[in-house]
Order: C-alpha cells, then sequence, then structure tokens
C-alpha cells in the first residue's frame, strides 16, 4: 500500500507547554489506524494537525503527497471531534441535510445520503426529533453520521464511541470496517485497548511522543506480552498522568 498520510517532525506548544515533540507518522492509503494513549497524551492535537485545523509549531503533514492545511483536501476528509458541533434547535434530519450543504453532495443524492448515514448509527428512527431532546450519546452518534455523510477519502474519529452503547459500537466498526473496504482511509483515537485491537496499525502515544508503532500482534510480539495494555506500560506508559484532553 502506498503512503496516504505522512507527518514529518511535527511538534506544538501551547504558551509554553510543548505537548506534541518530534512525531513522525507514515499511515498507508486504505488502512484503519490507531492512535492510542491516555488523555493528555496528545492525540487530539496531533489530529487536529492532521487535517489542517491547528498549524504545528514546527514540521510538516501531506495528505496524499498535498500539503496541509488544503482547502481541496478538507472537502474529502470527515472529522469527528471529541465536541458534537451541531444545531440544538435542528431535527437531527435538518442538521444532516445542513451539513450535506456544506460538503456539497448534490441535492439528488442528499437524502439517499442522510438516510444511509442515519441507518450507520442506528438514528432512522429518530430524525425528525430536535436534537435537545437528544441524548449525549445520540448526539455522538449524530455527529459520526455527519462525518460519514460525504463517503470521505479519509475519516477521522476522536474518541468516536464514548458513551455508545456495546451493541451499536460493535455494529458501528463493522460499518467502518466495510468503509475501509471501500478504500477509505481510516484513523481513530482511542484509549479503549479492545478498540484498538480492532486497528490494522496503531501508534502508542505518551507525553507528546510516538513510544511504539505496529500492529497489535507487533507490539506484543516486540513487549513481549500478552495484551496491548501490558505492551503500552512497558514501552513506557506506567508513569503517564491523567490531565485532561489536548
Amino acid at each position: 500500500m502506498s503512503t496516504f498520510i505522512e507527518m514529518n517532525n511535527i511538534a506544538h506548544s501551547y504558551n509554553k507547554e510543548t505537548v506534541l515533540k518530534d512525531v513522525n507518522l507514515n499511515i498507508p492509503e486504505g488502512q484503519l489506524f490507531g492512535l492510542l494513549g491516555p488523555s493528555g497524551s496528545g492525540k487530539t492535537t496531533l489530529v487536529k494537525i492532521l487535517i489542517g485545523l491547528l498549524t504545528p509549531t514546527s514540521g510538516t503533514t501531506r495528505i496524499d503527497n498535498e500539503k496541509m492545511p488544503s482547502f481541496s483536501l478538507m472537502q474529502q476528509i470527515g472529522y469527528m471531534a471529541q465536541a458534537d458541533a451541531l444545531y440544538s434547535e435542528l431535527t437531527a434530519r435538518e442538521n444532516l441535510h445542513f451539513f450535506a450543504s456544506i460538503y456539497r453532495i448534490p441535492k439528488k443524492h442528499q437524502k439517499e445520503r442522510v438516510t444511509e448515514a442515519a441507518r450507520v448509527v442506528n438514528l432512522t428512527d429518530h430524525l425528525d426529533k430536535t436534537l435537545e431532546k437528544f441524548s449525549g450519546g445520540m448526539k455522538r452518534r449524530m455527529s459520526l453520521a455527519v462525518a460519514l455523510l460525504h463517503q470521505p477519502k479519509l475519516l477521522i474519529l476522536d474518541e468516536p464511541t464514548v458513551g455508545i452503547d456495546p451493541v451499536l459500537r460493535a455494529s458501528i466498526w463493522e460499518d467502518l470496517r466495510d468503509m475501509q473496504k471501500q478504500g477509505t482511509t481510516i484513523v481513530i483515537t482511542t484509549h479503549v485497548m479492545d478498540e484498538a485491537e480492532k486497528c490494522d496499525n496503531l501508534a502508542l502515544l505518551r507525553d507528546g511522543y510516538i513510544i511504539a508503532h505496529g500492529s497489535p500482534d507487533e507490539l506484543k510480539e516486540k513487549s513481549d506480552t500478552e495484551t496491548l495494555e501490558e505492551a503500552f506500560l512497558k514501552f513506557g506508559g506506567a508513569n503517564h498522568a491523567n490531565t485532561g484532553n489536548r
């Protein structure tokens, strides 16, 4: 597989605090790639730099050989942030049609895409409810539906299944695999070990550094451990501090 995402010597600081330090990352096209690390390890900052929402203090990012940020590429990226950026006074259907217009989905295809995105996140029966009546978990599912609407070439999901029940979570992972088979490159951040096991490859983050990289099996083999959690601790994650998301 050819390299689709290339991040070279990425570093970033907030005020005087450095949260990413010399990050180098190559992700092949069509891969389901995981960023695994505790809160405060730099996962969210890294994905914001990846999609061009944040300019790094130093370093460069290229997606499909094009330097980021790139407006044309942003139209091909689906991004689900940790915070839900939705319109509570609108119905789920109205929200999805609004974002379909933002993504420039032709009107003749919008109804089909709204229906399919709602199906994936199990919100078909709730499309005509306003989001102010949605639970936190339902809003997370809505955010995921928005990210999937335009069938992006690159899908970035920041802690996507937080607050989602286990049955739906399993269903969403099946749909992610289907999208991957159709050629979508998927990057997911997580601190949940069983989700990390589902990724083709992982980068383990701690204190702004990538401390290890490889498939789940490779990481366990390199660390001579039986679980990813043990591998993470052995690679240097034992003393991390839970300092909040960055």
